[in-house]
């Protein structure tokens, strides 16, 4: 199974490159025509967010700058070999079989795993699948999955979450990396510290990493440009693929005062008609309230003793839906974000997470569809493909809706999760049940 596996993992990759290098539609467009361009940039003398600012947080600059191992000529070729070490690392963490892994409180009592509690070929088998729907999903998304720096912000929430309860502090490191690359993943810092146990160690790991990257960055010389990201994205519009620019796509085509156009500055494209513009003042405000809005729900569930087996998979599922479904930018790889906490579902409850994973995997194709395939119709307000777009949309919010309710719902399936659950957070449910 092992040799499949990866036989799988490298056509998966070798396809997603050929296609994203090669396809007319450009979907490794950003890597060829962007970050290469940036890290020459920065190679002259200028460094973004050094120098002056720049829209990522620090970090994503090393992957870019990484990828030049093969030369400007073949940027995009290096960009796909660092993609494909990246993935792999965490593929073959996901598929190698966890061992029971000593419970951090010192007691012998804590430190033994009765064999007959836990259920290893239940565990091994949720973490195959898990990587068989990784690759189908990867799959099925398209180009664009790998083809931004997405990708290694899933990467590092995917270790993250994997061991949050045996490492937390861990956790907290690579999730706060995560957020230094892109900021999505700060929710999941969040979401660990309410959910894990030991969710101290969590938050320290963060906090330090989240200051110290600042402040090698205050050496460097960046001053206050470290956090540009900031306030670079606030200039922007409705971007067309965005679930709350359905509307204005529609009454676009409707010839209804709206229409589509291309914003050279920001580089793509985005859609303007009436209450556009009050829409994406309110986008931000309403993606805070939806986000702080899950998190005390989060925290309502775990007072109730829910343990974080059945916690943190469907709220961290929930936060990163929200983020898109909230979100006035509609980038097309922003799906890739629902790799990490649904592949953190499928190991941990299995059968539980079934509807979602099948969820994605149809938002995925749809997406592709969406961008490279047809994106031509789609800024030209094709209806079939309006319609594939809206439907996308739908079942955005269709699966934040679905993740709220697990979440919800996680009061009540602690006691069913208990005889089978995986061993990610065996030792932290161990320490739940004892300590009730």
């Amino acid at each position: 199974m092992p040799a499949v596996l990866w036989c799988a993992f490298l056509a998966t990759h070798l396809w997603l490159g050929y296609d994203g290098l090669y396809n007319p539609n450009e979907p490794f467009g950003d890597v060829t025509g962007v970050y290469l361009p940036w890290v020459q940039q920065s190679l002259d003398g200028f460094r973004l967010g050094i120098d002056g600012p720049w829209v990522y947080p620090i970090l994503a600059f090393l992957p870019m700058l990484a990828s030049m191992v093969l030369g400007p000529g073949l940027y995009g070729v290096g960009w796909m070999i660092m993609v494909t070490l990246a993935d792999a690392a965490i593929f073959a963490y996901l598929i190698t079989r966890v061992r029971p892994v000593a419970a951090a409180q010192g007691s012998a009592a804590d430190e033994a795993v009765d064999p007959a509690v836990v259920d290893y070929a239940t565990e091994t088998s949720r973490r195959i699948t898990a990587a068989w729907w990784w690759l189908g999903f990867l799959l099925l998304l398209g180009p664009v999955s790998l083809g931004r720096i997405d990708i290694f912000t899933v990467d590092l929430v995917i270790a993250g979450l994997l061991v949050v309860s045996t490492r937390p502090a861990l956790a907290g490191v690579l999730l706060a990396l995560a957020t230094w690359v892109k900021v999505w993943p700060a929710a999941i810092v969040a979401a660990a510290v309410i959910a894990v146990r030991r969710r101290f160690r969590v938050a320290v790991g963060a906090v330090v990493t989240l200051v110290g990257v600042a402040l090698v960055a205050f050496a460097f010389g960046s001053g206050l440009n470290v956090f540009s990201f900031i306030s670079e994205q606030n200039g922007r519009g409705m971007q067309v693929e965005s679930p709350a620019s359905t509307l204005w796509m529609w009454l676009a085509f409707a010839g209804d005062r709206s229409q589509v156009f291309f914003d050279s500055q920001i580089i793509t494209f985005e859609v303007a008609g009436p209450g556009s513009g009050v829409a994406a003042k309110l986008m931000t405000p309403l993606l805070v309230v939806a986000v702080a809005a899950i998190l005390v729900l989060a925290f309502l569930v775990v007072r109730s003793g829910a343990s974080a087996t059945v916690v943190l998979p469907p709220l961290a599922l929930a936060l990163v839906t929200a983020l898109i479904v909230f979100n006035k930018v509609g980038s097309p790889q922003f799906m890739v974000w629902l790799s990490a906490p649904i592949i953190l579902g499928i190991a941990t409850q299995g059968r539980r997470f079934f509807v979602p994973a099948i969820v994605a995997f149809v938002m995925g194709g749809l997406t592709q569809i969406i961008y490279p395939i047809a994106y031509d119709w789609v800024i030209g307000l094709d209806p079939v493909l309006l319609t594939v777009l809206t439907v996308r949309n739908l079942l955005t919010v269709t699966l934040l809706v679905m993740a709220v309710v697990m979440l919800w719902k996680s009061r009540n399936t602690t006691k069913e999760v208990q005889s089978d659950a995986g061993g990610i957070f065996r030792g932290s449910f161990r320490r739940t049940v004892a300590g009730r």
